[in-house]
Formats: C-alpha cells, structure tokens, sequence
C-alpha cells in the first residue's frame, strides 16, 4: 500500500511539475515578444495571449498583470498615433486585469500601482486641461505609493524621467532635466534584480534610447 501511495505521489509532484514549466514556458514565450511588438494590434493579440494563460493559471497574478501592460503598451500606440477615442476604453481594460493582480494578492506591489498610475495618464490625455485634476492626480497617487513601496525600481524613474521630459518648461518640465533623470534610471537598471526570471524588467532599452537620442 505504501508503495502506491508513493508511486502516487511522484506522479502527481510530476503532473506539477510539469504544469510549472508550461506556465513559465508560455509565459517566457509570451513576454519575450512585447519587445517586438510595434502597432496596436499586436499588443492587443498578446493582452489576448496572457488572457488564456491567466485563466488556465488562475493563482497567479503575472498573466494579468502583462495583460495589463500590453493594453496600456497599445493604448500609448494609439496616443502617439493622435487617436485618442479609445483611450478610455483601453485604459479601463487595463484596469480591470489589475484588479485581478490584486485579487491574486498584490495589493502592495509596486509594479501594479505604477501600471495604474499609467492606464490614468492614457485617461487624462483625452483631454489633459479637463482631466488633469482627475486622472491626473490619480495617476500621482498611484505613482507615489509605487514609489514608496520599492523606491530602488528602475521603472518608476523611467516613467517619471517620461512625465518630465515630455512636459512644459512652464509646468515645470524639460528635455535636459528628463535627460538626466534617465541617466538615473538607466544606473537603477544596471543594478536592479528582478524576483524572477518572469517578473517584470522592461523599460531599460526606453532609458537607453532617449539618452542616445540627446547625443545626436
């Protein structure tokens, strides 16, 4: 008897074993590709792809948090693209996949409040004078708490070199100063490790293109 409830066991510690790869297989697989992804509609088929993970992997928080990411990745298409009409749409479907992080317990995860701080900023840009007080307070909320929960995050400098480097002079904004604190971002990459080989680490090739770009 003791035979076969140990030959039960290591059937079933294969069987998960086994899931964990596939999971971190189709998740490599996946997240690998959001450097590649260039229009609207190929971030909108990988928000698609992390959708059927997350619904088979329904304890873990990092499919719906790349489900997130690709949306608001397509949402920022959109906006350099001048095609503002959706960006509410977008940016509540981010929102939802980031309630679904939270639900699988990441509350307090640093990550998920500045991908909140960012689907707010995709709000606030349908109409930035109407929305600033708004969303656009929200999305410094949001940044704030990211901030103070994991202040050594190389993508919560990356983000604010954006805010900066895109905004006014009069509003307190500047190439030159989002310059420098790209800099400061590129060095919280150089020394920044991620908890896992799929947790998140994009943002390091922005740093290093807007640096380049002011050598030119």
């Amino acid at each position: 008897m003791k035979k076969y409830l140990l030959s039960f066991a290591l059937v079933l510690m294969s069987l998960t074993a086994f899931a964990q790869t596939a999971y971190e297989k189709a998740m490599t697989e996946k997240i690998a590709k959001l450097e590649s992804c260039k229009s609207s509609e190929d971030f909108q088929t990988l928000a698609n792809d992390f959708d059927r993970i997350g619904k088979k992997e329904t304890t873990q928080w990092l499919p719906s948090y790349y489900a997130a990411f690709a949306y608001i990745q397509k949402g920022r298409v959109q906006m350099r693209e001048g095609k503002m009409i959706e960006l509410d749409i977008i940016a509540g479907q981010a929102e939802k996949y980031l309630d679904a992080a939270e639900n699988a317990g990441q509350k307090n995860n640093a990550e998920v409040h500045l991908l909140r701080k960012m689907a707010s900023s995709l709000k606030m840009m349908v109409n930035p004078q109407q929305r600033f007080m708004t969303d656009g307070a929200k999305a410094g909320e949001e940044l704030k708490i990211a901030e103070k929960l994991d202040p050594a995050n190389p993508r919560i400098a990356l983000i604010k070199a954006e805010d900066t480097y895109f905004t006014p002079e009069q509003y307190g904004g500047s190439k030159t100063k989002g310059i420098e604190m790209f800099k400061l971002a590129l060095e919280k990459y150089n020394s920044y490790q991620p908890k896992s080989a799929l947790d998140p680490n994009w943002g390091k090739g922005e740093a290093q293109y807007f640096i380049s770009q002011a050598t030119k």
